[in-house]
């Protein structure tokens, strides 16, 4: 039942983060609030022009010409400034995704101010508009919407304070700090999100074991070809269980969320092989594929995005090294939390205990590697970044609950330490670099006496 609900779960974050993701939904959903709100306020106007009721005396009044004359100047002062001000947005993005790379620019396309500013600002438009046609002769002389033209000068006023507030967001937004925990805010989501799938809790397990039937899918198993190319964005593991359990069959993952599948190449194994056909028919409703990655169900991706930002300070064209320590900080309080918080269950089994599906996330092993390496070989001779790379790997270390991510840990500050021997050129600044290997291998030796 666990198990279940944590699929749900992570289902309802992807679709989130999918409808998140774009400049559409919310200034549709503000285009539809103002249309509700012109039509409350024009029948309001209407039962006014009727006498079926006495509007306030701070109602803005008037004649028909002078309402076109403002309705017409809001309209047209509200496009410009829409146009001007994104204009000057794509510009500032495009410069900032030269540093921070281009994939950063989906952080900004999510961003719920941007939205929300461009949606107040295009329902204001259309609020305007509404009111502007709405004037017009009738039974009594010409109809004015007083109470609708008062209600648009509030709303231009709503739209300067969101104006004055989009510049401040941008202009802190984009200053590299920000960026980078807001890509490390991300990763504690993903971690969150997909802290890993409860172990079964049904009852008895029952069926051949996963070693048992790894080897089956190996020597015995058909594949099931990629329906499409693109990245593999979301795998619904509940939908693959009940498909194997219609087939009587097991299903092995040969891909994971993140990795990019090319279409007729292969995408999962089947056993029995007779199953396989009927199994590529069923897998369409079972995953997702789409031009980019995603971070519902791959954390490397946000790890991959602090690993770029910090290669791209430490290159020669841009050489930024605070920039670079500031990732690795980032990517040390990530890692501490995947080593306490994220052990994802690649087993998962049908409601009589039996294994159905076998999945393949991301190993702990390769996430270090992802987060450590690419840095490292770019940090030749920067004595600073290696010595906060190793201070990274001491912290993760105090946290880490298993020997075998030690390893790993112990395994990256050895190669910083050589790549140090090697490339430092100054004998007190390798020194340094050797004292902070030396106090990951004290953090290592204080946890294995605890």
């Amino acid at each position: 039942m666990g198990e279940v609900i944590h699929g749900v779960h992570l289902e309802s974050h992807w679709r989130r983060e999918a409808l998140r993701t774009n400049l559409w939904l919310v200034p549709t959903l503000e285009v539809l609030l103002a249309l509700g709100l012109f039509f409350g306020t024009w029948s309001l106007d209407r039962a006014a022009y009727r006498g079926a009721i006495t509007l306030p005396s701070w109602v803005i009044s008037g004649t028909a010409d002078a309402a076109r004359q403002i309705l017409a100047s809001i309209a047209a002062a509200l496009i410009t400034v829409v146009g001007v001000v994104f204009s000057i947005m794509i510009v500032t993005l495009t410069l900032a995704s030269t540093q921070f790379g281009p994939r950063m620019l989906r952080t900004f396309i999510r961003d719920r101010t941007t939205q929300l500013t461009l949606g107040t600002f295009v329902g204001t438009f259309v609020f305007a508009m509404l009111a502007l046609i709405s004037i017009g002769p009738a039974s009594h002389g010409d109809f004015v919407p007083h109470l609708s033209i008062t209600v648009c000068m509030v709303l231009v006023l709503v739209d300067l304070a969101v104006l004055i507030h989009f510049i401040h967001h941008i202009a802190t937004s984009i200053q590299l700090p920000r960026v980078i925990a807001s890509i490390a805010a991300d990763l504690s989501a993903a971690i969150e999100a997909g802290a890993g799938e409860p172990e079964w809790e049904g009852g008895t397990e029952r069926g051949p074991s996963a070693e048992e039937l790894t080897d089956r899918l190996d020597t015995a198993g058909a594949a099931v070809p990629a329906p499409a190319s693109g990245y593999l964005q979301f795998v619904r593991h509940r939908t693959l269980v009940r498909i194997a359990t219609e087939l009587d069959a097991v299903i092995r993952l040969d891909h994971r969320p993140g990795h990019f599948l090319v279409q007729g190449h292969q995408l999962a194994t089947v056993w029995p092989p007779e199953a396989a056909d009927a199994a590529a028919r069923s897998f369409a409703r079972a995953h997702l594929t789409g031009s980019s990655r995603t971070l519902t169900q791959d954390i490397a991706f946000a790890v991959d995005q602090l690993v770029e930002i910090a290669i791209r300070a430490l290159s020669t064209a841009v050489n930024d090294t605070f920039t670079a320590l500031t990732c690795i900080d980032w990517l040390g309080e990530g890692l501490c939390r995947i080593a306490a918080d994220w052990h994802p269950n690649p087993v998962h089994r049908d409601a009589e205990g039996r294994i159905r599906l076998i999945a393949a996330p991301v190993s702990y092993e390769r996430l270090v590697q992802r987060a450590f390496e690419k840095i490292r070989q770019a940090a030749h001779g920067m004595p600073a970044v290696l010595i906060r790379q190793l201070d990274a790997l001491a912290e993760i270390m105090v946290g880490t609950t298993g020997e075998e991510q030690c390893a790993v840990l112990l395994d990256q500050a050895a190669m910083i330490d050589r790549l140090s021997a090697e490339t430092v050129t100054e004998a007190a600044d390798r020194e340094d670099v050797h004292r902070r290997y030396l106090a990951v291998l004290a953090a290592h030796a204080s946890r294995a006496e605890r």
